[in-house]
């Protein structure tokens, strides 16, 4: 027996996925497991969106199961080395690279100026609004 078939919905629902709350501004709390795509939900307290995010749990984890697709299991304590090699265009490196000259600052601290700021919009856009149900 293959070690991933050993693998069923008890298991994974007894990992600790982290979880993130975000208050919104609305109202109401929204709830996501970073860890499993997709997976969120929301509630008018802090309570209900802890209740509402288990429930939203099991049903993504029995579905991925009973799909047979992959399950990601928590990020945990993985440690990240703060590098990784990108390849790209050379014409993305020397615009890059001029814009960098321009700001006065290396290459690799521009573009992680870039990616952070680019981070930050993306949080901001995908931030919930009330409406938004499971």
């Amino acid at each position: 027996m293959s070690r991933k078939s050993e693998k069923d919905l008890v298991y994974y629902m007894s990992l600790r996925y982290p979880i993130q709350i975000v208050e919104c501004e609305e109202g109401g709390y929204f709830v996501r497991i970073p860890d499993l795509p997709g997976c969120m939900t929301q509630g008018e307290t802090i309570k209900e969106a802890l209740a509402n995010i288990k429930e939203a749990k099991e049903l993504w984890l029995e579905e991925m199961v009973e799909s047979g697709l992959p399950i990601p299991e928590p990020a945990g304590d993985r440690e990240h080395s703060g590098r990784f090699v990108v390849r790209m265009p050379r014409s993305l490196h020397e615009r890059l690279a001029q814009e960098s000259e321009r700001e006065g600052v290396s290459l690799n601290q521009y573009v992680v100026s870039r990616l952070s700021a680019e981070h930050d919009l993306l949080l901001a856009r995908d931030r919930p609004s009330r409406g938004r149900r499971r």
